[in-house]
């Protein structure tokens, strides 16, 4: 589980992001599995201004039958925001642009912003092994974090096995197992001893893999920088100078802030009969540092909003961060970067953000880059 949207539910999301102007962000919050659809709307731009936009927010609940579904856009015109469908099926309330949800892996481009603060201010160096930072700590069944930079963490092609592939990790997050687990927590050192029981899937350098224990590293590197731990560098350095009050990360916390939708989740079990469940309150330390923020539509369009105007990063560091992979075709992105996920639209513009999944939530964020950012420079994997 890579923590990104089943295939279909994405390509139905595609529909949304349509070719626009620069400095343009979009978020895309959903819950899953059925319900009607009830689109609204509130914002500052008249409901002429996205008609396509609502039309998908739509076909969403009516054909993908999901209960609902929220959606933010920033560009040059203001802020408009989209829902449709319901936050609880039970009680029938509508979906709101103030609710909160977890958004999973979009947590991995608050991260590798502060990463790249720090490589700025000089206390790290992307071409630092990870060894350098974290001494011995990858080793075993062929790992060996002398040979992994941090560059190659951010960028996914470190090779290192995806912890929530591991058979006994993944019996504890699907199925009967989630609905036992739901509240233990877990300690980062024993998710990192999972993903090393598993030779690597490549050499450092030599391929591309979605892999949730690269970020769960970085947050670890974060915090030996540092003296503190990711989640303070990313409050301390992103959220209070952006006002991002609605975003936070719940630790041991199962709950979510209110207001909420319901997360409604077959918990990853591949049956079409499934049963469906309430997951909305899970302890989600397993997922520290790639998929443990909390956060509202507002918020996270702000935050990359912001990251795309090279409000956040020097313009070096944000070369660097555009500085993106190619993909196999089979891969959902069509490029990586350091933290962000870049997807070309059908007009040939590039859109820039990431996506994130968790029990009963699913999360797409992209924005255009800004005018004042030179354009990102590409390289092709092989291998």
């Amino acid at each position: 589980m890579h923590n990104r949207a089943p295939r279909s539910p994405a390509h139905r999301a595609r529909r949304f992001r349509r070719c626009a102007g620069m400095a343009v962000s979009f978020v895309l919050g959903v819950t899953a599995l059925t319900g009607p659809a009830q689109a609204t709307e509130t914002g500052h731009q008249a409901s002429a201004q996205h008609p396509s936009t609502r039309r998908a927010l739509d076909r969403l609940v009516a054909e993908v039958r999901l209960p609902g579904v929220a959606a933010q856009v920033r560009n040059e015109h203001g802020v408009w925001n989209g829902t449709a469908g319901v936050a609880d099926l039970g009680t029938g309330r509508e979906r709101s642009a103030a609710d909160h949800f977890r958004a999973a892996s979009v947590t991995k481009t608050f991260l590798a912003t502060v990463v790249l603060q720090l490589e700025a201010e000089g206390r790290l160096g992307l071409d630092d092994s990870v060894d350098r930072w974290l001494p011995g700590a990858i080793r075993g069944s062929g790992n060996d974090g002398r040979r992994i930079s941090v560059r190659q963490v951010l960028q996914q092609t470190s090779g290192l096995y995806n912890f929530s592939d591991d058979a006994a990790l993944k019996k504890r997050y699907t199925g009967a197992g989630f609905l036992k687990h739901r509240y233990d927590t877990f300690a980062p050192e024993d998710v990192l001893r999972a993903a090393l029981r598993h030779r690597p899937l490549f050499a450092p350098g030599k391929g591309w893999a979605y892999s949730n224990t690269n970020y769960l590293v970085a947050g670890m590197i974060v915090e030996e920088v540092t003296g503190h731990s990711y989640r303070h560098e990313i409050e301390r350095r992103v959220l209070r100078p952006l006002r991002l009050h609605e975003t936070s990360f719940p630790g041991t916390g199962p709950t979510l802030p209110g207001p909420h939708p319901v997360a409604y989740s077959t918990l990853y079990v591949q049956d079409p009969h499934a049963a469906i469940h309430d997951a909305t309150d899970y302890n989600t330390t397993m997922w520290a540092g790639s998929a443990d923020i909390v956060s509202t539509t507002g918020d996270i369009a702000r935050f990359l909003a912001a990251l795309l105007r090279g409000d956040l990063l020097p313009a070096a560091q944000m070369r660097a961060m555009l500085h993106a992979v190619r993909l196999p075709e089979e891969a959902l992105p069509d490029w990586y970067g350091l933290g962000l996920m870049g997807r070309e639209l059908s007009c040939g513009v590039t859109v820039w953000g990431h996506d994130g999944s968790l029990h009963g939530s699913l999360t797409h964020a992209y924005g255009t880059v800004g005018a004042g950012i030179c354009s990102p420079s590409t390289s092709t994997v092989t291998g």
